[in-house]
């Protein structure tokens, strides 16, 4: 694996143990109004990771683990990265790109990690600062 792909990864886990103290403390709340648990178990873990992820970098493109790990996450064209370039390449990356990955594992080493299937279909990609 590349640096910057061990780096992606260490941010992916650092935002992923962060998602997942939010989403105690959300479903403590939740369960009191919602009885079905596929709601706990699926949904609430689910749109909170995918709430903290936008917020944070839809506010200066990073999130805490891309801080902590010297990322950032850029447009192609140098321009703001967009709403629709953020949920883009969050729900491709939570879905399909998992079938990528199987597919074609070195698809994911293209041009030192900077760019993986994800970041190709929304029009971005993450360097090191």
């Amino acid at each position: 694996m590349q640096s910057i792909t061990k780096k992606r990864t260490k941010a992916f886990l650092i935002d992923l143990a962060i998602s997942s103290v939010v989403t105690v403390g959300v479903e403590y709340v939740l369960r009191k109004k919602v009885k079905t648990e596929v709601v706990h178990a699926l949904v609430t873990p689910t749109v909170v990771m995918w709430a903290l992820e936008y917020a944070q970098l839809r506010q200066n493109g990073q999130t805490i683990g891309y801080k902590k790990m010297g990322l950032a996450l850029e447009s192609e064209d140098g321009t703001k990265l967009t709403s629709a370039q953020l949920i883009k390449r969050i729900a491709y990356r939570d879905t399909v790109s998992t079938f990528d990955y199987v597919k074609n594992p070195k698809s994911f080493e293209k041009q030192q990690g900077e760019i993986l299937p994800h970041d190709h279909f929304s029009h971005t990609n993450v360097k090191e600062i």
